[in-house]
């Protein structure tokens, strides 16, 4: 991982912690760093830890684990990795050989869900409307009830597409409010659904029937702009759209098109192109809520995502399968 990844994610605690699982490797890092840190694995040091590495403890920045790499580490067993997609890093070589895979997904699940879970019902209760027209009026004896006659979470329809990790954390933060939740998903079989408490639909009714629709699916060729213009057209006049996945999901053009004229509101954690042009309108709309990719974990809680790591790690220490591993044969489904 990247020098500066390392350091935000494992504090002193962390590092003692670390210390005490496994006996660090070989590190050119200046001291105090007690960590053998490199985000390049050609060099003459990495390929020294290398050499007599049994588990890499990867990160943001993790170069590929190719078939140069494993030949350099004959010992290597594992990989566990402290943040959530391992597809930058763990290669096809890396299944050949046998090499154990899990990943802290669960841990970056968490915020993201959270993130969620407030923009869906902010959006319901039309926050921003209320923010602009309090903030253009100044009054608070206006008749904000007349103003916002639209507001509000009482039985309104959420549509979930995707059941992912993060997807079905979403449906189970929904429960405790007084939601029709929907999802979409061709993996979830009807009684995985009524277990997480949401009403399986097929895709074209979760967006004709839903106030919020929140886009949970994987990255995939197979979903690169699964969100189309066409359902995108199908939402109801001032439904939301709520985006923490990708931007690829999503027709961005189509998108920007409706949220220009209007018609529909949007939460935009990501985007494609990720960093929009500086002539975007979407940075100035008052429909949009966009933030910089930030749902995921950030500040405090990278730790939650060292300690769900570290877990991992102390269970291959004591021979305990992982809790969370990624398995090959659901590679294709995943992000």
């Amino acid at each position: 991982m990247r020098s500066a990844v390392a350091a935000a994610i494992f504090d002193a605690e962390s590092r003692r912690r670390l210390g005490e699982l496994v006996d660090l490797g070989p590190t050119s890092a200046p001291a105090p760093s007690p960590l053998p840190v490199f985000d390049d694995l050609g060099t003459p040091a990495a390929r020294t830890a290398l050499a007599t590495a049994e588990v890499l403890v990867t990160g943001w920045g993790c170069p590929p684990l190719d078939e140069s790499v494993l030949a350099a580490a004959p010992r290597l067993r594992a990989v566990v990795h402290t943040a959530g997609s391992v597809k930058g890093h763990v290669t096809e070589a890396c299944w050949q050989r046998g090499i154990q895979v899990t990943s802290a997904a669960a841990a970056n699940a968490v915020p993201v869900a959270e993130f969620t879970l407030a923009a869906i019902l902010f959006a319901n209760k039309r926050v921003l409307p209320a923010r602009d027209g309090y903030r253009r009026v100044r009054d608070g004896a206006a008749d904000w009830h007349a103003r916002l006659a639209t507001a509000g979470n009482y039985r309104r329809r959420t549509g979930i597409l995707g059941a992912s990790r993060i997807g079905r954390r979403v449906i189970g933060l929904l429960q405790p409010f007084d939601l029709e939740v929907l999802v979409s998903d061709p993996f979830l079989a009807p009684d995985e659904a009524a277990a997480l408490g949401a009403e399986p639909v097929p895709l074209p009714e979760l967006f004709r029937g839903s106030d919020v629709v929140s886009v949970h699916a994987p990255w995939l060729p197979s979903t690169e702009g699964l969100v189309s213009r066409a359902l995108l057209a199908s939402m109801p006049d001032g439904a939301t759209l709520v985006n923490t996945a990708r931007g690829a999901l999503v027709d961005q053009r189509a998108l920007e098109q409706e949220l220009v004229s209007g018609r529909l509101n949007a939460v935009l954690d990501v985007t494609s192109p990720e960093v929009l042009p500086a002539g975007s309108p979407l940075y100035d709309l008052p429909n949009v809520l966009l933030t910089p990719h930030i749902a995921g974990s950030m500040g405090n809680e990278l730790r939650r995502m060292a300690d769900y790591a570290l877990d991992e790690l102390e269970r291959w220490t004591e021979g305990i399968p992982f809790l969370d591993p990624i398995r090959h044969d659901t590679w294709d489904r995943i992000a």
